[in-house]
């Protein structure tokens, strides 16, 4: 994998802002209309009381109301808009958080096992992320331009009541931000406090009757209640820091108001009507201490939450181990040496011992009852899992050291991603049209790409069946350049026609087949059928099997065969 490819899959925020600018330009541009009614609101009150209601012309007034009416209006449609276009860029950043965790995961599986906890804790994490750090740009974005609105009025209304307004409004935006660092570091110490306590309830809850068989009852109640009370202490703690968050509202949201109250004689005699002030009073309680009061909020919460969310999600995410260079084999003989494989240091092999030699072109069906280790056997081969005993080599090269170029692996639910049904068809490399055609034709995917609409058609994984879905795998895989391809299980939801069409052009396609059988059908097929039972193995052809195999003849009575064109 690339530097750059790991550097997109990191939880950035500068490069999910900058990734589309337009969308920043966008979102700018509809947040100076949302932010009219903040620069109005002050001119308007101010016109409708001095030119309007105090001369006695009520129409005067009501027609600035109305203005301000109407920007109002247009604010609501550009807050709208500035909704939709920060979600554009906060599902990208989404995007980004998940494919650093899965690509963690999927890096350190192989030599770590599964931690399917750790991936499904950390991905609540980014769906945390994604929520706060859509509610941080709103929250910032509206904020800024909200007082620029205000500073602006003020200037062009009556410039003198910037000194009553500004210093004790950027005062308290002072201390709420110098807040900050400790409430970050308290809503850490929260989040983690409410987890390990959660961690904790659900281990006792799962070996209830183990506690009460082995007596440990008032042990394990000692410790869940030292969890409890942790998170307890770490909850006061973040409640007393979020005190100061009251404090700074009280500062710089109604301070003002009090100073302007106050300060009214001076700015009478300085020449300001009755309508200056109230209009700098609608500036200060409808515009500027709202701003600040959704700045404290947002990122006193939603931007507390994005820090110990990312920060949570690094901790959570499995590590990356080192790279180590991978090779492309010059053959796809496949070779199993001795080996054993158990998902767990207790737990039965589910490979025990396994020696196999898969050579070049060779075409081999994987048969055997549920959990026998067919899947297993195909992930070994691909070098998703290492072996704890032995090696699996292809052309020579160790599986875990194996290009990925040199193989590809279809599970049995097939992956389709959002973009063009060309981009999911040609993923591993530049086929022509001529090679995509002639790939969906021989897999038997025509069909399903005219009623796409075509290779320029958009497509949505949630509304394809789950067939469809393996038929899109199953033509991408058909162009891949790898001459060693694992079915596992990747034809199952396709009926048995659509089945042995795919399969028998995957045999003419050339290289090393090898199909985790679904139906018995696909052993037919086959040059060589493996039957997998726990830790015994046989191989051979179906008649060898049927002879020599009690299980093989029985899952071949249990069989009714379709006809074979």
């Amino acid at each position: 994998m690339s530097g750059s490819r790991q550097d997109a899959g990191r939880p950035g925020l500068r490069q999910a802002l900058r990734r589309e600018p337009r969308r920043l330009v966008t979102i700018g541009l509809w947040s100076l209309v949302e932010a009219a009614p903040a620069f109005l609101i002050g001119h308007a009150v101010a016109r409708a009381v001095e030119d309007g209601f105090a001369p006695a012309e009520p129409l005067i007034g009501l027609a600035w109301l109305a203005a301000l009416g109407l920007a109002w209006a247009a604010g609501a449609v550009a807050a709208r808009q500035v909704v939709l276009a920060v979600a554009a860029v906060a599902e990208p950043f989404r995007d980004d958080l998940m494919t650093y965790v899965v690509e963690g995961a999927l890096r350190r599986e192989p030599a770590t096992g599964r931690d399917s906890g750790a991936v499904a804790r950390a991905g609540l994490q980014v769906e945390l992320a994604r929520d706060a750090f859509a509610a941080v740009v709103t929250t910032v974005r509206g904020f800024v331009f909200t007082v620029a609105g205000v500073v602006l009025g003020l200037l062009t209304l009556a410039p003198g009541t910037l000194v009553l307004v500004l210093p004790p409004f950027l005062l308290g935006l002072g201390l709420f931000l110098a807040s900050l660092p400790a409430l970050a570091r308290r809503q850490r110490a929260f989040l983690m406090a409410d987890e390990q306590l959660a961690e904790a309830m659900t281990e006792t809850a799962a070996g209830l009757r183990d506690i009460e068989a082995c007596g440990l009852r008032d042990r394990v109640a000692r410790r869940l209640d030292g969890r409890l009370g942790a998170q307890a202490a770490a909850a006061r703690s973040l409640a007393g820091v979020t005190a100061v968050r009251t404090a700074a509202l009280a500062v710089g949201g109604w301070l003002p108001v009090v100073l302007v109250l106050a300060g009214a004689p001076w700015l009478l005699d300085g020449g300001a009507g009755p309508g200056v002030i109230v209009g700098t009073l609608a500036y200060v309680t409808q515009s500027l201490a709202p701003a600040l009061g959704g700045l404290v909020q947002g990122l006193g919460v939603s931007g507390v939450r994005l820090s110990a969310s990312l920060a949570r999600i690094r901790a959570m995410a499995p590590p990356v181990p080192p790279a180590v260079p991978l090779i492309r084999p010059f053959a796809s003989e496949v070779r199993l040496d001795a080996v054993t494989f158990a998902y767990g240091p207790r737990s039965a092999p589910v490979v025990d011992g396994l020696d196999l030699v898969i050579p070049e072109g060779d075409h081999l069906a994987v048969v055997g009852p549920s959990g026998a280790g067919k899947s297993t056997l195909a992930a070994l081969v691909s070098g998703l899992l290492r072996p704890g005993e032995g090696e699996v080599t292809v052309g020579g090269v160790p599986a875990g050291r194996l290009d990925p170029a040199a193989r590809v692996l279809i599970p049995q639910e097939a992956y389709v991603f959002r973009g063009t049904l060309m981009e999911n068809l040609a993923y591993y490399g530049s086929p022509t049209g001529d090679e995509v055609a002639a790939a969906a034709a021989a897999v038997g995917a025509a069909e399903l790409v005219a009623g796409l609409g075509g290779y320029g058609a958009r497509v949505e994984p949630g509304a394809l069946s789950a067939g469809q879905r393996q038929l899109v795998a199953l033509v991408r895989a058909y162009l891949a350049p790898a001459p060693l391809v694992i079915l596992d299980e990747a034809t199952c939801h396709l009926d048995p026609a659509a089945e042995a069409r795919a399969e028998s052009a995957f045999a003419s396609r050339g290289g090393t087949l090898i199909v985790i059988a679904h139906r018995l059908t696909s052993a037919l097929r086959a040059r060589r059928i493996l039957l997998m039972d726990g830790a015994h193995v046989s191989i051979g052809t179906h008649d060898e099997l049927v002879r020599t195999s009690p299980l093989y003849a029985d899952l071949a009575g249990h069989w009714h065969p379709e006809p074979v064109s």
